[in-house]
């Protein structure tokens, strides 16, 4: 339900090996193109125009040569033969009898005409480029703002299981080469299979027996590509995925570097991102020795194809014959010698640049791959907005598992009123984190029914559900951003007023006024800056700006000194007063204030009541409290709590699942 089996790099490899379908991504790529189809229309005439002036320069060179350079054709000889004037498509309706400056007048206005074809292809070439990376932009853009609308989608779980690394990596490296592919690699492609269609085709008018001599060597370079493309597809795909673990092995070790440090693992962690980036390293030299050796391989059929034109071309030259009834004329020849030429070029850049096309589907399957990742936890169809909450909280035989299988809660279920604190106790793995991660949905149940005011809360939108529930964790997550910015990430509207009365209410002025820039002032990654026991002041201050009806205070006061506690006992009775609250591990202040405290232990509630009831039972509570509770007060002598208001330092029941 909430995770399968395996790591994040055996659902990577399984990936990888997974069938895929280019025709289906190219398809879903369409989609996002569909927004610019003007551009591309555009883009698409441009290339139109740009392969129109590549073809017709060749056909202006065998006219240069056959109506001016050497205008004798012999008569009856196929497509270049007859009258010259008519066969050759020369602009004198006959060039054998023109003079020298009539000749030298037509040549130079063919020079002018084949040289303004190439100055108007070049021109069309670089609009359609320009085009083309206007439209691949846009397109671009709405794919990284879907991916990073769905990563905020996806259930906790999700991010349980992958790295941030690998998710970063989808919008980072994974878009910057679908960005390359969209741009000159497509329009290349796409230019190049229109030259070379349109070049075969005007060499099978021109003479077919000729066409096909000279395109002998075409079907071993599609199939050289179709081969050496596939197997780059594949180094390619596989470059994403090792780049993917490059970038989570740096994440992680960046954030990590404290611990890195106090512990003295550099070398470890050195030799793990070494082996990680020879991975990849591996990968992409396997790739690149693919598209390397096809544009060798390329170029000799080339020259292969070159020879046999010249080959042919000059023995029936020479010897005055005819290819299967067909004359064969100078100009022809060097027709025939420049398509050959032209057509190779696209062929080759076809090769190399496919390659970049397949790594960009390559990457374009990772993303589609993580945009087609299901929610586990999803709003029903008729999901209406949850009213506004009272405070009665249900849970009825909740059952829950991350494993399929394998059970964290069996059968728990308890009320708790509005308006009371509930206290969640027991050892590590006992559940408790589990419970209030069912309130706001962050999981699912697997069994039984989690309840607001009678409400189950699958039957309501998630996000009107966590509006009006306030989260205060051990290690809040602070941003990037100013104080004031940070306590009104709950409530984005809220004046500047009602931020600085919630940070009075949670004891966080004090510090923050003593700062240069007050509650301007810019925290660092994280929160850097402020300590552990600030951090969680800010954390209590959103709290409380929010207004939540349902407060969930998770280990809130764990890393917050005794004297800094005693500070916030009174925002947080305020705080607490009229919400319905979970206190998960709290230290015995609240623990021994809540009006009833879940005693957890292997998923199952085992004990519930009031602190001095559970003491008094001597029963599992009772335990916890002797070996960890305890050690927060001085020992009374009938066994009960002191009441001299003595708080020594905490020692927490275990926190976990």
């Amino acid at each position: 339900m909430f995770g399968g089996p395996g790591g994040p790099r055996a659902i990577m490899e399984r990936e990888v090996l997974k069938p895929k379908n280019t025709g289906e991504t190219l398809r879903r790529f369409g989609k996002y193109f569909r927004p610019v189809w003007p551009a591309l229309l555009a883009a698409a005439l441009l290339i139109v125009v740009s392969t129109w002036a590549q073809v017709t320069a060749p056909d202006l060179i065998g006219q240069a040569v056959d109506c001016y350079l050497n205008p004798t054709a012999p008569a009856g000889a196929g497509n270049f033969a007859g009258t010259p004037a008519a066969q050759n498509n020369c602009w004198y309706e006959s060039t054998a009898n023109l003079t020298t400056d009539q000749r030298i007048a037509g040549l130079g206005g063919l020079v002018l005409r084949i040289v303004g074809l190439y100055v108007l292809g070049s021109l069309m070439t670089g609009a359609t480029f320009l085009t083309m990376s206007w439209a691949g932009q846009h397109a671009l853009k709405g794919i990284r703002v879907d991916v990073f609308r769905h990563l905020h989608r996806l259930s906790i779980g999700y991010y349980a299981e992958n790295e941030v690394g690998n998710l970063m990596s989808r919008i980072t490296n994974d878009s910057e080469t679908i960005q390359q592919a969209l741009g000159f690699a497509l329009v290349q492609v796409a230019g190049g299979v229109l030259l070379i269609t349109w070049i075969i085709l005007n060499m099978l008018s021109r003479s077919l027996a000729f066409a096909v001599i000279s395109l002998l060597v075409v079907p071993l370079m599609l199939a050289s590509t179709l081969w050496f493309s596939a197997q780059a597809r594949k180094a390619f795909r596989k470059s994403r995925v090792e780049m993917g673990n490059v970038n989570a092995e740096l994440e992680e070790s960046i954030s990590g570097v404290r611990e890195v440090q106090a512990f003295s693992r550099e070398r470890e962690n050195i030799e793990a991102f070494r082996d990680a980036n020879a991975a990849n390293r591996d990968a992409n030299v396997r790739a690149v020795a693919f598209t390397s050796a096809l544009a060798p391989a390329l170029e000799a059929l080339g020259y292969v194809a070159i020879a046999t034109v010249i080959g042919v071309g000059g023995i029936l030259l020479l010897r005055n014959e005819t290819l299967f009834g067909a004359s064969v004329s100078l100009g022809l020849v060097i027709t025939f010698l420049a398509y050959v030429q032209r057509i190779n070029q696209p062929i080759a850049q076809i090769a190399v640049l496919w390659a970049n096309v397949q790594s960009a589907v390559a990457g374009g399957e990772r993303i589609f791959g993580l945009l087609d990742v299901v929610p586990d936890v999803q709003d029903k169809s008729d999901a209406k907005p949850m009213p506004t909450i009272q405070g009665l909280v249900e849970f009825a035989d909740v059952k829950a598992e991350y494993e399929k299988g394998v059970p964290v809660l069996r059968g728990v279920s308890f009320k708790a009123k509005p308006g009371e604190i509930i206290a969640i106790v027991g050892p590590t793995g006992a559940g408790k984190t589990t419970i209030i991660n069912l309130l706001p949905r962050f999981y699912d149940v697997t069994g039984g029914a989690a309840r607001i005011d009678g409400i189950d809360v699958r039957d309501v939108t998630a996000a009107s559900l966590r509006q009006q529930i306030g989260i205060v964790l051990q290690d809040n997550f602070l941003f990037s951003d100013t104080i004031m910015n940070n306590i009104r990430f709950g409530k984005l509207d809220a004046m500047d007023e009602e931020v600085i009365a919630a940070a009075k209410l949670a004891h966080a002025d004090s510090f923050v006024e003593r700062l240069p820039d007050g509650y301007q002032t810019v925290l660092g990654e994280r929160g850097r800056g402020l300590s552990q026991g600030q951090r969680q002041l800010i954390a209590i201050a959103r709290a409380a700006l929010s207004n939540p009806r349902i407060l969930i205070l998770d280990e809130a006061t764990s890393s917050v000194d005794t004297r800094t506690e005693k500070l916030i006992q009174s925002a947080l009775e305020k705080l607490l007063a009229g919400r319905t609250s979970f206190v998960v591990a709290h230290r015995l202040s609240t623990i021994k204030n809540a009006d009833q405290i879940l005693v957890l232990r292997d998923g199952e509630i085992v004990e519930r009541g009031k602190f001095q009831e559970l003491l008094d039972a001597r029963g599992f509570f009772y335990e916890l409290y002797m070996s960890q509770f305890r050690r927060q007060e001085p020992v009374g002598g009938n066994g009960k709590v002191s009441g001299d208001g003595r708080q020594p330092e905490t020692v927490k029941v275990g926190a976990g699942a």
